[in-house]
């Protein structure tokens, strides 16, 4: 296991007048068994950064370090980390076990080395009954496993993820949330994890890297990126529903937008006037969708609560406790 360092990383590509930058200077200091999510839409940049550290990107400046050892210029196999694809990778014509093996063979372990490995590592992802299988025989969630098996058996620094549930339906995705929680409470292994889906980020996540357009925009723990978000991207990216940014709220200061999460809006007798535009059952909760005067804005309700009319007007109390304010023009906290 090891810490894993981001100095200043840049990435390029192209070159002179063609040179079209992607990621812009990310600074991260990442502790030695962390588990670490980098989130963001697609395009961001996400997983060019993590490319980067497993070597399969050159980087155009900065260095990353992987403990002490800076690793810019060393092949991927010399680098000790294990990847786990999105589209799992695994070799079609093999059996689990030698997926699991394989990387081990290749490095010539001994035998009884390699099978005491993937035995534990089965033991651990409840794959023991499998390993005579192929591929084509197991499910999506049982492929994801056995791909994370594969990793788990080269006993690297660090694990990196590469969206690895994004091919799995929502209720295998959030069973393999949780399988992934174990792991990494039981092996301790420091994981970059990225994904674009911020429920995942918020569930998994020791701490998070939020990035737009190749900008970090917020490295912190999910309770900080969700309660103070750095900036209007962060606020309106993390969680579901999204914050409110209102351009037209009362009392609001010229060059401001203030941000209101959902759940932190009350439905009283007096406050700000809001007309229903359509409410939203989802189980225990409601969401009332409304508008005032410019702005459209979002109220959580929770079950047992009385729910508006659609057409009616009603009125609304912000928590002042729970108040954002972000710079208009740059989009930066105030």
């Amino acid at each position: 296991m090891a810490s894993l360092t981001l100095s200043n990383v840049v990435k390029h590509y192209g070159s002179g007048k063609q040179i079209v930058p992607v990621i812009h200077g990310v600074n991260a200091d990442i502790q030695d068994g962390e588990f670490i999510v980098i989130v963001g839409p697609s395009g961001c940049g996400k997983s060019t950064l993590l490319r980067m550290v497993a070597g399969l990107e050159e980087i155009t400046g900065g260095t990353i370090a992987i403990g002490e050892r800076v690793v810019n210029n060393l092949e991927p196999a010399k680098r000790d980390i294990a990847m786990v694809f999105q589209n799992y990778a695994l070799y079609p014509h093999m059996s689990v076990f030698d997926n699991m093996a394989y990387g081990l063979k290749i490095a010539k372990a001994p035998k009884d080395e390699i099978k005491a490995r993937v035995d534990k590592a089965a033991k651990i992802l409840e794959l023991g009954h499998l390993l005579e299988r192929k591929p084509r025989e197991l499910s999506g969630g049982q492929r994801q496993r056995v791909a994370m098996g594969r990793a788990i058996v080269r006993q690297p620094q660090v694990f990196l993820f590469d969206e690895p549930l994004s091919n799995l339906d929502a209720k295998l995705r959030a069973q393999t949330r949780i399988e992934i929680q174990k792991l990494h409470r039981e092996l301790g292994i420091t994981s970059l994890f990225v994904t674009h889906d911020q429920v995942e980020a918020m569930t998994l996540a020791q701490r998070m890297i939020v990035m737009n357009a190749g900008v970090m925009e917020q490295f912190g723990t999910p309770e900080e990126v969700y309660h103070t978000p750095a900036s209007i991207f962060v606020a309106s990216f993390i969680g579901s529903p999204p914050m409110n940014l209102l351009r037209h709220a009362p009392n609001s200061k010229p060059g401001t937008i203030l941000g209101i999460r959902p759940e932190h809006l009350d439905i009283t007798a007096t406050g700000w006037e809001v007309r229903v535009d359509t409410v939203e059952l989802l189980g225990a909760e409601r969401l009332v969708y409304a508008t005032m005067g410019g702005d459209s804005l979002i109220v959580r309700i929770e079950e047992g609560s009385a729910s508006p009319k659609v057409g009616e007007t009603i009125h609304i109390t912000p928590r002042e406790n729970r108040l954002h304010w972000f710079h208009a023009e740059t989009g930066k906290r105030l």
